[in-house]
Parts: C-alpha cells; structure tokens; sequence
C-alpha cells in the first residue's frame, strides 16, 4: 500500500467522515459498492452491500444533478450507462480490488462513491474549467446527502457520549460505531 494510502487511511479512522467521493477521469458514471466482486474470478458481476439502497440513492443524487451523465443521448461518451441512469455498481462495470470505496465501507462509517467526471482520462488544462462547471451542482447535490441516514448522539443515563457504541438497523447487516 503505498504512503499516501496508508495516510488517508490513518485519517478516515481518527475522524468519523460518513460521507466522501473518489474523482476520476475517462468515463461520464457513477459507481458504488462493492467494486470488488463476491466471485472474484467473475467479472461484471452485481455485487451489492448491505446498504445498496443508500448507495442507489447517493450516486443518483450525483447522477441526476450531473447536465452530462443525465443526459439521456446515446451519442456521448459513457453512453452505455444512460439506461442505469448515469450509475452502476462498481463490480457490475469492472472487478477490482483495494478499491477505497469498500474500504471506506467495510472498515470506517464513511459512504464512497466514484465519480468519473469526464470523457478524458487526462483532460487537458483548458478543459478543466468546463469540467469543473459540469460537476459543481453535482458536488453540491452530494455533499448534501450528508444529512440523509443515521445521526444523533448516543449517550449514557448522565448524558455523556459513548464512544465506539455500535448501532444496528434491523434488515440491514452492516452496523455502524458512534465517533468521540
């Protein structure tokens, strides 16, 4: 794992983020857990989380406020996603591992999800500006499901915090911990 990893890493587990997404280039979707497949020798296989409805509802929230992966036209890169709506469960388009998305999910509180923002893998510098107003809104849209889910405080009979208390919903087998 290299060092910039391991660091980000450290960091997602010090601080309860619960919300994050991972910027990439050379498509127009949106992907969410779990990238990697249950079956690991198949490849584009639907491989949901426990919380596959919330993650639905993340990367649309992205997808639909995206002028371009909500565009409905064939004839544009990332055409191919129009019918899922903009959006696909990672391991559905490609299986990988060590992919921060699950890593975030499996081992922190934290929702990823991976947008690609753009046709080019490597846009050039006079492209970034359009890129970045194409993505704006969306970023917004997104950054405001923060507030959708699980928040409060979990505390003793005197009021007092507790700290690493594990919440479970009933139908859904992934349990999240209280931060400090």
């Amino acid at each position: 794992v290299a060092p910039e990893t391991k660091a980000v890493m450290k960091w997602l587990r010090s601080i309860p983020f619960v919300l994050s997404a991972s910027l990439h280039g050379g498509e127009l979707v949106v992907t969410y857990p779990y990238d990697y497949s249950r079956h690991p020798m198949e490849e584009k296989m639907f491989s949901p989380t426990p919380d596959e409805k919330m993650f639905k509802l993340l990367a649309k929230a992205y997808a639909e406020a995206h002028p371009v992966i909500s565009d409905r036209s064939e004839h544009r890169c990332g055409g191919n996603f129009v019918k899922s709506g903009g959006i696909i469960n990672g391991a559905e388009w490609y299986s990988f591992t060590g992919g921060m998305a699950d890593f975030n999910y499996l081992h922190t509180n934290c929702f990823e999800v991976t947008v690609e923002v753009g046709c080019e893998k490597f846009p050039l510098e006079e492209e970034l500006f359009t890129i970045w107003h194409e993505n704006r809104d969306a970023l917004l849209n997104y950054m405001e499901m923060v507030h959708r889910g699980i928040k409060g405080i979990v505390s003793d009979k005197f009021g007092n915090p507790i700290k690493n208390a594990r919440i479970s919903v009933r139908g859904i087998q992934h349990d999240v911990t209280t931060g400090n």
